[in-house]
């Protein structure tokens, strides 16, 4: 005789006051996490230099969602004060200097060690909020000293392999520091400025500063072939449209925490896809420095969320 079984099916997780996730903000959650995690193994990958990666999916996002924010937000668009008009496009320079201090250091380091110095981003964010006088839980500074001790062993491996990968681990850190001023710069506009309407301004000027990077370096911007092509095309609708969008999107109902905290998954997402597709395996010993970086930053979201 079949036993019947009388096991529920498990909840999903729950809010911090009991409410429960919603299942399709979490598969939302998922899919812009792989997207992201597609962006490095990408960028290592696109036989085009990385500042003309930068600027065309930055402009090719601008050509997406141009139509879209002029149609619906016109009159938002010609209303926005000169301060918040200022603060976006500062957040966008911002932008434009994370793109071209990240994208090159992933030709110069490993994607794991890329991504995870990146990753550092919340740590900056609280850096800078504590030099404008916001004091931080101790939970937060714990969690900042074991990242950053991270990023001491890091470096310090990437230092026995060569230099070349110890610059691009610079690189890829002030990319982190870059995103960070970005991320605060927003979240100020975004007060009064629809996210549509900030995402068109801040995006069109980082697709125009890094234009003008490019020309003034003499990057090329075309001559590629097809693949090259689909490639930027694919990162753009992977870890622009889907990753960023996505996460933007979810935030709302999940949390800054919960959002945050699973994103981290970016780097070891980035470092698996790398590993199979490209066969870049990092040394050994990067592991645990990668696993501090993490820990770290889980603590500085379960702060966040207390």
């Amino acid at each position: 005789m079949t036993a019947v079984s009388t096991t529920t099916p498990a909840a999903p997780p729950a809010l911090g006051d009991g409410r429960q996730l919603p299942r399709t903000d979490l598969l939302l959650l998922a899919v812009s996490i792989a997207g992201i995690s597609l962006s490095a193994p990408l960028i290592s990958a696109t036989v085009a230099p990385a500042l003309a990666i930068a600027f065309w999916r930055n402009g090719m996002s601008v050509a997406v969602l141009g139509p879209y924010a002029l149609w619906r937000h016109r009159a938002e668009l010609r209303g926005i004060t000169r301060r918040a008009l200022a603060l976006a496009v500062a957040a966008g320079a911002l932008l434009a200097l994370h793109f071209a201090l990240w994208m090159p250091s992933l030709r110069m380091t490993s994607v794991a060690s890329a991504t995870a110095l990146v990753t550092t981003t919340p740590l900056w964010t609280i850096l800078l909020m504590r030099l404008c006088g916001v004091r931080a839980p101790r939970l937060v500074w714990l969690g900042t000293g074991l990242a950053f001790a991270g990023v001491l062993v890091l470096t310090g491996v990437d230092l026995s392999v060569s230099s070349r990968a110890l610059l691009g681990d610079g690189l890829a850190l002030a990319a982190g520091a870059a995103a960070a001023g970005y991320m605060l710069l927003g979240a100020e506009v975004r007060r009064t400025v629809s996210t549509t309407a900030y995402t068109l301004v801040c995006y069109a000027t980082c697709a125009v500063v890094l234009l003008a990077l490019c020309l003034l370096t003499g990057v090329r911007l075309g001559g590629w072939s097809a693949g090259a092509w689909w490639q930027i095309f694919l990162l753009m609708v992977a870890a622009q449209l889907l990753g960023h969008s996505l996460s933007n999107r979810v935030v709302r109902t999940l949390g800054p925490s919960i959002t945050s905290t699973a994103i981290l998954l970016e780097t070891p997402g980035a470092a698996l896809i790398a590993a199979v597709w490209l066969g870049q395996w990092p040394p050994a010993a990067a592991y645990p420095a990668v696993g501090l970086i993490l820990l770290g930053l889980v603590l500085v979201a379960r702060a966040e969320r207390r």
